[in-house]
């Protein structure tokens, strides 16, 4: 699991983070963390680290973009990610179902409701498996969100998959991504893996993605990539 814990003050952050290691090390379950001193600080690695995170715990009284803020620019960035607070008061904590947040911790944080907030990220974490695709590039494992995926290209054993907004190369094999993703994704040709969604247009031997990315369709797998785009258009419409 990967926690991010953003707080102005250096001490809420070491409370918390040993909180949540005796928490997780309870369950079993690793972690990773990654600490942030403030709002702005976190969003900006966000931009660069896109679905690197699992859970982000927000200290809404922080100096400049505060805890509430920060989580609705987290959140257009990411529907999948969980969001907690923690905070000093009570004030204020209807406003996170805006940004459907797991829910509040008070400072220091009671060990019960912590581990109720950790049952509850988990299990929605599951629940967004078949939403998400999850692959492993190194050490960095990241949850990428099917509707964002463009295509995959293979080039002997690395797979590149791209996306709206980055692309992120592992390595593996075209045809167990293909069995991973299952229906919505159409291969073109042995390299090429699309989401059928992202395809704009056929025209001749080529698929036309929505970014204008032309990608070729193989004599072989001509018919049953027609077939499977035109099923797909008609399905939504």
């Amino acid at each position: 699991m990967r926690i991010g814990i953003c707080d102005d003050v250096y001490d809420a952050r070491l409370v918390l983070r040993s909180a949540l290691e005796r928490a997780l090390e309870r369950r079993g379950t690793a972690a990773q963390f990654f600490e942030f001193s403030s709002g702005e600080g976190l969003l900006r690695w966000t931009e660069k680290h896109a679905g690197e995170l699992d859970l982000v715990f927000l200290d809404l009284e922080m100096g400049g973009v505060d805890g509430m803020e920060t989580a609705r620019r987290l959140r257009a960035a990411d529907g999948g990610l969980q969001l907690a607070f923690v905070t000093g008061h009570a004030d204020g904590v209807y406003d996170g179902y805006a940004v459907g947040a797991l829910g509040y911790l008070l400072k220091p944080p009671p060990p019960e409701q912590l581990d109720d907030l950790l049952t509850r990220a988990q299990q929605a974490l599951l629940r967004d498996l078949g939403r998400t695709y999850v692959c492993r590039s190194g050490d960095t494992y990241y949850r990428i969100p099917v509707e964002r995926i463009l295509a995959f290209s293979s080039d002997r054993r690395r797979i590149t998959c791209r996306t709206d907004g980055r692309s992120v190369t592992f390595y593996g094999k075209l045809d167990d991504v293909a069995a991973e993703v299952g229906e919505g994704f159409v291969r073109l040709h042995q390299r090429y893996l699309v989401r059928a969604g992202a395809v704009a247009r056929v025209e001749g031997s080529e698929a036309v993605l929505t970014d204008g990315t032309r990608l070729p369709i193989s004599r072989s797998c001509q018919a049953s990539a027609l077939l499977a785009l035109t099923r797909a258009a008609l399905e939504g419409e």
